[in-house]
């Protein structure tokens, strides 16, 4: 927002001069944000002076009339100026540039020759002064403002500053020359006069025009009057131009202007309808179906059910607090006007210029909040300003229809903003600041405090203690750092997660991370079944997109997304991987309860509330396809299989401090994954996640390559990680010994692994499956695994007999446990 020095010094008596730096410095100390404060002399360098026009000669020989005149600048010698325009005459007082000035544009002025004369500098309209829009003409002085030669700066407004504010949405009675000036007479401790209490016409229900509110939520106020006959050609006033421009408004009319320049002055925003557009009364309400309304700006729009409009007989003809429709404006010949001041809602201003995306600063201060006592006051200003440049008669009766309910009273217990603040703010002080704010102060302990009706945002005692604050100086605040507290550390849950990731990309998988949405149809992509738990998900009430408006239950449909993603940009050979959380839906018969911000929740409320969030685990999930050793000059590739991914999961394991021993891995059937290449990984025996090759139906169905293997782990279900203890090393050399059962080939190689550490005792120190075969000599439905067993003492070097001993024990338990038998014997 900007704003003009010499229009806010019209309410508040700052000190001449006023120093630039420490006017930022005081509104930045208010909480005002300083975009900028620009001297408006400095727009336009070089000579502007006023001058005297000598002598005009008619230059007839061209298309269009040109004048070669004559002008007394205040040197020895006539000036010399070719000039276009005609609203000027010998002996005026125009402005001149004289050459090696320049513009604003960057329009810089020199001597020249121009239609068969030379011209030296130009005699300047308002337009090319950055004053108004008005290229018509010249400026023309008074006569007898000042001598030729005088500086033309001050004369036409020139000398101003503008200061270029960004206000905070939570004070939208800033958005004024009537809020800002308060505000400067709080920093300079200067007098104010407050225009919003300026004396204007009583209001009444009895009105010029017939006005009906049918919805006093969404307008609890609103407030009009007639003006008839008035001059539809008068022009806004230069000073009046200047102040919009400078505000970065342009102007329009002088009735439009009026109401823009009240807004900015007041901060009440006002409408002007041409009285004989309308048809009928005037009807306030919501929007109905099949209500339309083409703004201001020529765009049809068709409104919706929260909208606030303004309607005659023929339907919406301004949509409310936002913009005005164009059956109704202000045309050049109108000379009745109604002139309307009301008070929307500011919620429903909010909502409305953001579906319609009219962000006019009309609708910018109503969603701020505007004081609702204003209306009257805003219409005598407007009234008072339209009647004094384009005359017209004035109805007597001045509508009012006003619901605005009284401010309620916030109660401040005395020593809160001392408490919140950390610096002592005695009752005295307390009273005094709320004061300067407008406040109504009352009452010992608590304070009773009434909220002036400009400041809507005072509605918690915190709001007071703000104010209390920014008014006391927040230079006034000492800065004191926390304590630090040492021994911070990462939590086991965060190290067995950082330990994982860094396992896996040690082992060429690479980290992704996705959103966690999916479509609905992802349970049915990945064929689970209709009574599976992942089916059930957490339904958005506002996704960022309607086609994925579910929380994952799994990693794999965005993992497996951003894999098809990167085969299509041209990888092949790929293996990536994501933790994150999924979400698991509690289903719950009752909707947990509304929490206010007013208190606390109760226990009963706060249980309530949580039984219904969902459980969201930390999980891990690989994805790989293509070759997991690529082909080169060393050999074939070999591609990535089903027991690629088995063994991204034992290293992640491994990573989490999960012992070999600890660890089983068994074949099962389970959706997304193929029948046949399922293996189900559990830790301690219980099941935390899958691995192995996803199903041949779910690969066409996401378009991915055959043999695409794919791993998830619940790594939340993971048991804590024990203290190991680490063991002796023996300087003792092995006994190495090789053993092949034969076994029935639905018996898991884990299971055989486990009896034969069992039976083999503590002098068995690894046992690993090198082979797995399988042929019509074993039988159908058999298969051979051969172990290679490390056998040795910490004490001494084994004898055969002891290893040959200790390889029978887990040869004998493995036969118990699984049926197996020595391949030939």
């Amino acid at each position: 927002m900007k704003l003009s020095l010499s229009w806010l010094r019209e309410y508040v008596e700052l000190p001449a001069p006023v120093d630039v730096a420490e006017l930022e410095r005081q509104l930045v100390g208010l909480g005002i944000e300083v975009e900028s404060i620009h001297d408006q002399a400095a727009t336009i360098s070089g000579d502007l002076v006023v001058g005297r026009v000598l002598e005009i000669e008619e230059l007839t020989e061209f298309k269009k009339p040109i004048r070669f005149c004559k002008l007394d600048v205040g040197n020895p010698d006539p000036q010399e100026i070719v000039c276009g325009a005609r609203n000027f005459a010998a002996g005026d007082l125009v402005v001149v540039i004289l050459p090696g000035g320049e513009l604003p544009g960057g329009f810089t002025i020199g001597a020249r020759k121009t239609y068969g004369r030379n011209s030296h500098g130009m005699i300047c309209s308002a337009a090319e002064l950055g004053l108004s829009g008005d290229h018509d003409g010249i400026i023309v002085l008074p006569p007898d403002t000042a001598a030729p030669g005088t500086d033309a700066r001050p004369l036409v407004g020139l000398d101003d500053v503008i200061i270029d504010m960004e206000i905070t949405p939570d004070r939208g009675y800033q958005m004024s020359v009537r809020g800002v000036a308060r505000e400067l007479a709080y920093a300079y401790g200067v007098a104010y006069t407050d225009p919003g209490l300026a004396p204007a016409a009583e209001g009444t229900v009895a009105a010029p025009y017939s006005v009906t509110i049918e919805d006093t939520v969404g307008c609890d106020r609103f407030a009009a009057r007639v003006v008839r006959g008035i001059d539809p050609a008068a022009p806004s006033p230069e000073w009046m131009q200047r102040r919009l421009l400078a505000a970065g408004i342009r102007t329009i009319s002088l009735a439009v202007d009026i109401t823009n320049y009240v807004m900015l002055e007041l901060g009440q925003p006002m409408h002007v309808f041409d009285l004989d557009l309308l048809h009928g009364g005037l009807v306030v309400r919501r929007a109905r179906p099949g209500d339309k309304l083409t703004t201001l700006d020529g765009v049809a729009r068709v409104l919706d059910a929260e909208d606030m409009v303004i309607c005659d007989d023929t339907g919406p003809i301004s949509l409310a607090a936002v913009m005005g429709g164009e059956t109704s404006e202000v045309q050049p010949g109108t000379v009745n006007v109604l002139l309307e001041a009301a008070h929307w809602d500011p919620v429903m201003v909010s909502r409305t210029a953001r579906r319609h995306k009219l962000f006019s600063e009309a609708a910018k201060r109503w969603e701020r909040g505007v004081d609702p006592r204003l209306p009257l006051v805003a219409i005598q200003r407007a009234v008072e300003l339209l009647t004094a440049h384009a005359g017209g008669t004035v109805s007597e009766q001045v509508l009012d229809h006003d619901h605005v309910a009284a401010p309620t009273p916030v109660h401040l217990p005395t020593d809160l903003a001392s408490r919140r603040i950390g610096l002592a703010y005695p009752v005295e002080q307390v009273t005094e600041l709320l004061g300067q704010v407008g406040c109504t102060v009352s009452g010992t302990e608590p304070l009773e405090v009434v909220p002036p009706s400009w400041r809507p945002d005072l509605v918690a005692p915190v709001d007071l203690v703000e104010e209390i604050a920014r008014l006391g100086g927040f230079d006034a605040i000492p800065s004191l750092l926390p304590p630090l507290h040492g021994g911070g550390s990462l939590t086991g849950q965060q190290v067995r997660r950082r330990m994982v990731g860094r396992a896996l990309a040690e082992n060429g998988f690479t980290e992704v991370l996705s959103y966690p949405f999916v479509a609905p149809t992802a349970a049915d992509t990945l064929g689970l079944p209709a009574d599976d738990p992942r089916r059930s998900a957490v339904r958005l009430t506002n996704p960022l997109s309607e086609q994925e408006p579910l929380l994952r239950t799994s990693l794999l449909p965005p993992l497996l997304a951003t894999l098809k993603r990167n085969l299509g940009r041209g990888e092949r050979d790929l293996a990536l991987y994501e933790t994150g959380t999924v979400f698991l839906p509690h289903l719950t018969a009752a909707a947990p309860p509304q929490l206010g911000v007013d208190h606390g929740p109760s226990t009963e409320d706060w249980t309530a509330a949580n039984a219904i969030v969902p459980e969201q685990p930390w999980h891990l999930a690989a994805v790989l396809t293509g070759d997991a050793t690529p082909a080169g000059w060393w050999g074939e590739g070999r591609p990535a299989t089903w027991s690629d991914a088995v063994e991204a999961a034992r290293i992640a394991l491994s990573a989490a401090g999960m012992t070999p021993d600890r660890v089983t891995v068994e074949a099962v059937a389970y959706a997304p994954w193929h029948p046949g290449r399922c293996a189900a990984i559990a830790v301690d025996g219980t099941v935390i996640g899958h691995a192995g090759e996803l199903h041949p139906a779910v690969l066409s169905a996401l378009e991915l390559p055959k043999r695409t293997c794919a791993m998830e782990l619940d790594l939340d279900a993971i048991g804590a990680t024990p203290v190991t203890q680490a063991k002796k090393i023996s300087t003792f050399p092995p006994a190495l010994i090789d053993v092949a059962l034969v076994v029935e080939s639905a018996v898991p190689a884990a299971t055989v692994e486990q009896a034969l550490v069992a039976g083999a005792g503590d002098l068995l120190e690894s046992v690993r499956l090198f082979d797995v075969y399988a042929s019509e000599q074993l039988g159908e439905g058999r298969k051979s695994l051969a172990y290679k067993l490390t056998f040795r003492a910490a004490d001494r070097t084994l004898t055969v007999e002891e290893a040959v001993a200790a390889r029978d024990a887990a040869v004998t338990e493995a036969a118990t446990r699984t049926g197996a038998t020595l391949r030939g014997a």
